[in-house]
């Protein structure tokens, strides 16, 4: 077991005077799948009216407006949870059963559809195809998939954004969890395989100390389904365990971005984002 302490800081500086601002965040983890949150608040100023709920996916939703005129928007997410993840268990269905058991849920049949942002590139379907051939264990073929993008994948901050697409990261060859996981879903679902978006929290340390706060990261992998939802985690090549905290699950990023809002005032803004994480068990 880990006891994770999150501080997720989010600010928005106008270029001027924002007359009134209307925003939904996802930034606030939920008990369940291995996780325990002890404590959890979402600061926001200026001062506002909170009103929360759980989207269809499950994710917790903190909505809120600002009617009063402002020049800088902070939020500011702390979370205690604690993490206990099973150990991965790779027995799975075989092909015709798997396909059965996903027709037979709604939960299932909507994580196979791509999305615009997940939609896979021909050379990543074509491997996918040469991968999935060589397995009677849909999970251990979704396991290879997802290892041969991730070793494909160069890990580089910048060299995409929020609205960048799989092919587009595909063929850059470089991006961020977002775009590796993307990739991921849109291989997985071109073989038939259920797939969702995981967002959340990673601990950047593979053995964290305890009391020390260090930078963490806003982080995304994949859970597949074979029998049972499997996570992986595409950019790191590792299965998920106490360091990884969930948040919530899509389709794609867009049904769990951390911060999604509108506003009236000046044409720029400037984001700042900062996420610290300290073990403190």
């Amino acid at each position: 077991m880990t006891r994770l302490r999150i501080r997720h800081l989010t600010g928005f500086d106008y270029e001027g005077e924002a007359t009134a601002s209307y925003n939904e965040a996802r930034m606030l983890p939920a008990t369940g799948d291995g996780q325990l949150v002890l404590t959890s608040n979402l600061d926001i100023s200026p001062v506002t009216s909170l009103h929360g709920y759980v989207d269809y996916w499950g994710t917790r939703v903190s909505s809120f407006e600002v009617l009063a005129p402002h020049e800088r928007l902070t939020l500011t997410a702390t979370s205690v949870v604690e993490v206990r993840r099973s150990a991965a268990d790779e027995r799975s269905l075989g092909w015709e059963r798997l396909l059965a058991a996903t027709a037979a849920a709604t939960e299932y049949v909507e994580q196979l559809a791509q999305t615009p942002l997940t939609r896979p590139p021909d050379e990543l379907a074509e491997l996918t195809r040469a991968i999935v051939a060589r397995h009677d264990d849909p999970c251990a073929a979704a396991r290879e998939v997802c290892i041969a993008i991730g070793e494909r994948m160069q890990y580089l901050p910048g060299a995409t954004g929020v609205h960048t697409t799989a092919a587009e990261a595909w063929e850059r060859g470089a991006g961020v969890c977002q775009d590796i996981t993307h990739l991921a879903l849109g291989a997985l679902r071109s073989a038939g395989i259920a797939a969702r978006y995981v967002s959340g929290y990673l601990h950047p340390k593979a053995e964290p100390e305890v009391g020390v706060t260090v930078a963490g990261e806003s982080h995304a992998w994949v859970e597949w389904f074979c029998g049972r939802w499997h996570g992986f985690d595409p950019t790191n090549l590792i299965d998920i365990g106490d360091r990884h905290v969930v948040v919530g699950r899509g389709r794609d990023y867009a049904d769990v971005a951390p911060l999604r809002g509108v506003y009236a005032g000046p044409t720029h803004s400037r984001l700042s984002v900062t996420v610290e994480i300290t073990r403190e068990a």
